[in-house]
């Protein structure tokens, strides 16, 4: 199976750099094509030109940016594989990595989407932190809801039935994205083998904002999707939504305990705990400010 590989970038030339390294020298088997969109009008071209020394199959797409979900529409028609890889570019992927999308497509044939386990490049207790709030990786191989962009694979017919990214969703695209999938019958398949590194928000300032945003966009997704899996009650008609809705409220002790159930030691647990109850709070605060704005500004705030 034949495999494309689809990068959006964006002012990070340096990241780009080590991203295409991964992909090109570091690969046990290489991809067949690579599609980069950058948006930052074709300054990302002499990295690019760089390694099409080693790998001539490298498109290069200059375009103005707008968000990812935009990158992401203006890349996908110039991958002409059976199968399309996501990632981006602050991301190194593992030697294997265009191997296994290879052999778990092969043998998940009922799954259209594919992804895998996502960790930070180094150590720091901040990354420890971004890799259970941001990118909370399963331990088994599983069936599951969605698999964020940075480490997905779709195939071919899949891309052709669900279309285009939804342009005007800022963040949570991927999400939006792999339900459509869902509701088309097809399944969405974990593999925690399937690895790349990431490079998370260097800064507490960073972190948050992230997830301030990803709450945001939290909210706008669910009220698209109104059968959409939900942290909170879309309605309150009955008694179990009121519960859910205290949960929503006062529920994020009991989120971090859940968060840290996979850490072993007692210090550690007890060191990452308050974080993330602190990143628990950001998280819902962004989707409380994104209702206010929705509902009572009608969405006409600008969206950063």
């Amino acid at each position: 199976m034949k495999v494309s590989v689809l990068i959006c970038t964006y002012k990070r030339k340096k990241l780009l750099d080590r991203c295409l390294q991964s992909l090109i020298a570091d690969s046990i088997d290489k991809p067949d094509e690579i599609v980069i969109v950058d948006g930052e009008e074709g300054s990302a071209k002499d990295i690019v030109s760089k390694w099409q020394k080693q790998f001539a199959d490298i498109k290069f797409i200059s375009t103005k940016n707008v968000n990812l979900a935009v990158s992401r529409n203006i890349g996908l028609p110039h991958c002409m594989t059976e199968i399309v890889a996501l990632t981006d570019d602050d991301v190194q992927v593992a030697p294997d990595w265009v191997r296994r999308i290879r052999a778990l497509h092969k043998e998940h044939p009922e799954a259209g989407g594919i992804g895998g386990k996502i960790s930070g490049v180094t150590d720091r207790f901040i990354d420890r932190v971004a890799n259970i709030v941001i990118f909370f990786s399963r331990g088994n191989s599983a069936y599951v809801r969605t698999v964020p962009g940075v480490n997905a694979s779709y195939k071919r017919e899949i891309i052709e039935k669900v279309g285009s990214y939804d342009e005007s969703l800022f963040r949570g695209e991927d999400v939006d994205y792999n339900w459509r999938i869902l509701k088309l019958g097809s399944k969405i398949y974990y593999d925690p083998r399937l690895c790349v590194c990431h490079y998370h928000r260097s800064t507490w300032k960073g972190l948050f904002s992230q997830l301030f945003m990803y709450g945001r966009a939290y909210y706008l997704v669910r009220s698209k999707w109104k059968d959409m899996y939900c942290v909170y009650p879309h309605t309150i008609r009955h008694f179990k939504d009121i519960l859910k809705l205290g949960y929503f409220f006062f529920g994020c002790l009991f989120e971090a305990v859940f968060c840290t159930r996979g850490i072993s030691g007692f210090s550690k647990k007890a060191m990452l705990f308050p974080f993330l109850i602190i990143c628990q709070f950001v998280w819902k605060l962004g989707m409380i400010t994104e209702v206010v704005k929705q509902k009572f500004f009608q969405g006409k705030l600008l969206r950063k």
